[in-house]
């Protein structure tokens, strides 16, 4: 475990390191996957709201780039998988720059192993909850040039932060200038049941509760960015602009999660939007 931090405490599990676990990753422990595979036991459907997430987050980045924009900022990170940002997006521009930033170190080693000397891409370690140490930061200011449009990735971490969270994504949204992008996906409390507050229950033995907030909280989180519509439209949530990760522009590939959300709530409440700091189609 070469990549792992000597002073890492491996009896605990970690949020991140589980959803390594729940993509068919590598990069986890056996404290994680006894934590992940207890997820399981009560609520399999998880799983397959990891794999819709992750295939949210391949679509988004491809939306982005169908506007123009060619660099991204990856909050809350995690541990790099297959389908990573900088691999979507240098699929398409060559020249893309990504920036990953995340708290956890097992994250944050595996990507600079993984990055190497790319000068496209760079990973940060620092915990979100500081925005203006992450837009201040050296790395940040010489990868990202925040006088052209980029995109803002909060892609299942905001449900691992209590409090306000507008707090965390107010400075992000201030900061990228127009034509830019907000991709958030957060777990909600829209569609909870008594599967859903057990898993709640295990997550409290993480460092990182599973923290749900109602759709329309977290559609608060875009204020008045112009929110992108499914396409093919899709059932709203609770009267918001969000949509289950499943259907926000689903792709043929993606049809297996897809079939899946209805029967779900998981799946049915896990929500994702995007909105453009100007027009977007």
């Amino acid at each position: 475990m070469s990549w792992a931090p000597a002073e890492l405490d491996l009896t605990r599990p970690n949020a991140a390191r589980m959803y390594d676990y729940f993509l068919g990753g590598s990069h986890n422990f056996a404290a994680d996957r006894q934590a992940a595979d207890a997820v399981l036991a009560v609520a399999p459907h998880v799983a397959d709201a990891a794999r819709a997430n992750r295939a949210f987050l391949r679509r988004a980045v491809r939306y982005a780039l169908q506007q123009g924009i060619h660099q991204f900022l990856d909050l809350g990170s995690g541990i790099p998988t297959v389908g990573n940002v900088h691999d979507i997006a240098h699929h398409t521009n060559g020249g893309a720059r990504v920036l990953y930033v995340d708290v956890e170190p097992v994250a944050v080693a595996h990507a600079r192993a993984l990055l190497g000397n790319d000068p496209r891409v760079d990973v940060i370690q620092a915990d979100i909850c500081f925005p203006d140490f992450i837009l201040q930061n050296p790395t940040t200011q010489r990868l990202i040039d925040l006088t052209r449009p980029v995109a803002v990735l909060f892609v299942s971490v905001l449900h691992f932060i209590p409090g306000d969270v507008n707090a965390i994504v107010k400075p992000f949204r201030a900061a990228m200038p127009p034509g830019s992008a907000l991709v958030i996906s957060h777990a909600t409390s829209g569609t909870a049941t008594s599967q859903t507050d057990e898993v709640q229950r295990l997550y409290q033995r993480t460092p990182t509760p599973l923290q749900l907030r109602a759709p329309a909280e977290v559609e608060a989180l875009f204020d008045n960015f112009a929110m992108i519509p499914a396409n093919p439209p899709a059932l709203r949530a609770s009267g918001t602009a969000l949509v289950p990760v499943a259907q926000w522009r689903p792709d043929p590939e993606d049809q297996i999660e897809r079939g899946h959300t209805s029967a779900s709530p998981f799946l049915a409440g896990f929500l994702a939007g995007v909105g453009m700091k100007g027009a977007g189609r």
